[in-house]
């Protein structure tokens, strides 16, 4: 069944925590503000497919179903993560899907990371608050090539995307990478440099990057 494939693979493409969102929903935009002290927060907003959603609890797919759509959910995911707590949280429906907005609060870069990147495997963070640089895996580019599920990301995820938002306490930097450390080419909504650094791409493009894609912020 290629909807179940394709439901597998992309979380294959993209385990981190944050952008295991992209699992299972289409739109997402987080934008963090970075305080002086290390603390800040995160407003995150994501629209989960009811259609996608509804495959993940079918046909023995439970386990491929980790998408915080409830108040609980967020809860239970704050519970393990003790620098970070919910501040606020909604969510409503439209015809095509489940759009959750919640405000999170971190109390140090490693409440952060730890929400971003549960495993620590796809997030790296080095220098200090002061002037430290943290580098997000979108997509680690180790993706089997395959011209029908292409066909089929290319169909369901036409129109949406991907954006994330860094506001630091003084002017920082934003650089999109492949595996090679070669920065990428980007669309006309991508701010490099200033307080607030941010880029906007299409889901196909973070989806189907065979050559890789990190985000690399600093400061």
């Amino acid at each position: 069944m290629k909807h179940k494939n394709l439901h597998k693979s992309i979380i294959l493409i993209l385990p981190l925590s944050f952008l295991l969102l992209l699992s299972s929903c289409f739109g997402v935009n987080a934008d963090i503000i970075l305080n002086a002290n290390g603390s800040g927060t995160v407003n995150l907003e994501y629209r989960v497919s009811k259609d996608l959603d509804s495959l993940g609890k079918l046909d023995g797919n439970e386990r491929w179903n980790t998408i915080p759509v409830g108040k609980a959910d967020f809860e239970r995911t704050m519970d393990r993560l003790p620098d970070m707590k919910l501040v606020s949280f909604s969510s409503k429906e439209d015809e095509k899907n489940v759009i959750v907005t919640a405000k999170m609060g971190f109390a140090n870069l490693n409440g952060l990371l730890a929400f971003l990147d549960s495993g620590g495997k796809r997030s790296s963070f080095s220098g200090d608050i002061k002037s430290g640089r943290i580098t997000l895996t979108l997509n680690d580019g180790r993706r089997i090539t395959d011209p029908d599920l292409d066909k089929l990301i290319a169909g369901i995820s036409d129109g949406y995307t991907v954006s994330m938002s860094m506001t630091f306490p003084s002017d920082g930097n934003l650089a999109l990478k492949d595996n090679q450390g070669n920065v990428r080419q980007t669309g006309s909504e991508f701010i490099p440099k200033g307080k607030t650094v941010s880029f906007s791409l299409p889901l196909y493009e973070v989806l189907t990057s065979s050559g890789g894609l990190s985000a690399e912020f600093s400061w």
